[in-house]
């Protein structure tokens, strides 16, 4: 599972890791409780996952996420990845980041997010990887960017925001921007960041977010985010 690994704390490897390669080597210890519920019902259709035939996004387009610290606005330039692109406009389309926490907030680093509340919404997403398309632009602060683990064609469900400029680390990984945060960056700095790394990955996966309501309660989220503009797509 992808997720942004940062300097050389699990494997030694700069990588972005959703929720796979950091799962295992996080300072999380604590025990899941007995008898905490796990939702399993989708109530809306598109959030079985991304559509057969991939959504054409437009050539360019603005999402405002509203947390609960305040909203934030990205603008995504589809030229940039457009694999990527589409994906993030079908998930923000599906409502699929509505309740979603900010569950990685590394100060100086990034902000990851993506993995669903729900196990078998996170679990549709999750396994519908992306093929890698070369960075056009640099990790530069606020940009938007796909999180992976350091195996080829990972990026599917998980995001993080550069929270500084992490060229010198990132751009040569891999880690390919799909647009970048154009309001509201001061609501990002904002993100709660007393958790740090703990987050179980392969907890979170298994038990969404009831693991998390148990464990790290004070974690901002997303209340709601959709498309507020896009340029006519190109055919």
């Amino acid at each position: 599972m992808p997720q942004v690994v940062p300097m050389s704390r699990c494997l030694g490897v700069l990588a972005v890791s959703v929720a796979t390669v950091l799962a295992g080597c996080t300072g999380e210890s604590r025990v899941q409780p007995a008898g905490q519920p796990v939702a399993t019902v989708v109530a809306n259709p598109l959030l079985k996952g991304p559509a057969a035939t991939p959504v054409r996004s437009p050539d360019q387009y603005r999402a405002i996420f509203i947390t609960s610290r305040g909203p934030f606005t990205v603008e995504v330039t589809r030229a940039l990845a457009p694999l990527g692109a589409d994906r993030f406009y079908e998930m923000v389309n599906a409502a699929y980041f509505t309740d979603v926490r900010f569950f990685r907030v590394v100060p100086g680093f990034v902000a990851q997010f993506g993995m669903h509340g729900d196990p078998d919404v996170n679990k549709a997403w999750q396994e519908q990887h992306l093929t890698d398309e070369p960075a056009k632009a640099s990790n530069a602060r606020g940009s938007l960017v796909f999180a992976t683990t350091p195996e080829p064609n990972s990026r599917a469900n998980q995001f993080f925001i550069n929270l500084v400029d992490n060229a010198e680390k990132l751009d040569t990984r891999g880690f390919a921007p799909i647009g970048r945060v154009v309001e509201g960056m001061d609501v990002v700095d904002k993100l709660n960041t007393e958790y740090g790394e703990q987050v179980n990955q392969m907890r979170l996966a298994s038990k969404g977010n009831s693991y998390l309501r148990a464990w790290f309660p004070a974690l901002d989220s997303i209340v709601s985010a959709k498309i507020v503009t896009g340029s006519v797509a190109t055919p």
